[in-house]
């Protein structure tokens, strides 16, 4: 048994994953509001990069007035009735919306609400962010458990492979981050995080009017929407695939790591099938 991470690390973790979840529902309540994203400064109606919306149901019969959901992406449309576009209500009737009653918050379409679950939960994620981000920088936890080692960067490859493989560190490896864990929380940590907060602060009113320039940066309101929006499911991706390696390497053991900070290793023989002499515990 190791202890893997301090109590701060775990804290934030945790604190980072119910705001993701809230920040996300929250956003898809707001994003229905006006289900569609543009680029530039203006909304071009007729040319959308991406549209949820219901159309009369070719295949029906006369004016029923029977709907289907339609997803459309750069001028090409594809039919999700029941999920995008058009889906079940609070009485079970169909309502045109973007996205699905369950997968927001609230679950009606109430703009207000949704912005105001968004706007709270955002400066919690951002000043937790922060803290993790001090204690990163300040608390030697990036240069020594973040930052690949030059070994780790030649075997990058290697580490690929036994991912796809599903073949996961034991031993002394399992003591510290592979090169893909390491590279992917920084582009996170670095990268996207700091790319959603400036294009959420970009589409304020409140913020253009005190700094004009950092719109112009992103191209105008709507392009910064449409980052926003794209990386927001890009984090979504990123947790998902974390969570399915967290499940694949050993969930009890994962989970116990990241709520008690205790974390228990495989020891390995030299020379054991699946380790490799070139991995050492400095990796």
């Amino acid at each position: 048994m190791i202890y893997r991470h301090t109590v701060l690390v775990r804290f934030t973790h945790w604190i980072n994953f119910g705001c993701m979840v809230i920040l996300l529902m929250s956003g898809l309540a707001i994003f229905n509001g006006w289900p569609a994203l543009y680029w530039g400064q203006r909304s071009d109606f007729s040319d959308p990069l991406l549209a949820l919306y219901a159309i009369p149901d070719p295949a029906s019969q006369g004016s029923t007035g029977k709907l289907i959901g339609v997803t459309e992406i750069l001028g090409r449309r594809f039919t999700t009735t029941g999920w995008l576009g058009l889906s079940p209500g609070a009485n079970g009737a169909t309502v045109v919306r973007g996205f699905p009653r369950w997968a927001t918050i609230p679950g009606p379409l109430w703009l207000a609400m949704a912005r105001h679950w968004h706007f709270f939960f955002a400066w919690i994620f951002v000043l937790n962010g922060f803290a993790y981000a001090a204690y990163a920088l300040f608390g030697r936890h990036l240069w020594r458990d973040l930052v690949p080692s030059r070994q780790q960067i030649r075997h990058i490859g290697r580490s690929a492979r036994d991912h796809i493989q599903l073949r996961f560190p034991r031993g002394e490896q399992a003591r510290h981050y592979n090169v893909l864990q390491k590279l992917s929380y920084l582009v996170v940590m670095f990268g996207m995080a700091p790319l959603m907060l400036a294009t959420g602060l970009a589409m304020s009113p409140w913020v253009d009017a005190a700094w004009p320039p950092l719109l112009d940066v992103f191209g105008g309101r709507q392009s910064a929407r449409t980052i926003h929006f794209v990386t927001s499911f890009a984090l979504v991706a990123f947790v998902l695939i974390h969570v399915l390696m967290v499940m694949l390497s050993g969930l009890w053991n994962n989970m116990r790591s990241m709520t008690t900070g205790w974390f228990r290793i495989e020891e390995t023989n030299p020379g054991q099938e699946g380790d490799d002499p070139r991995h050492t515990a400095a990796d």
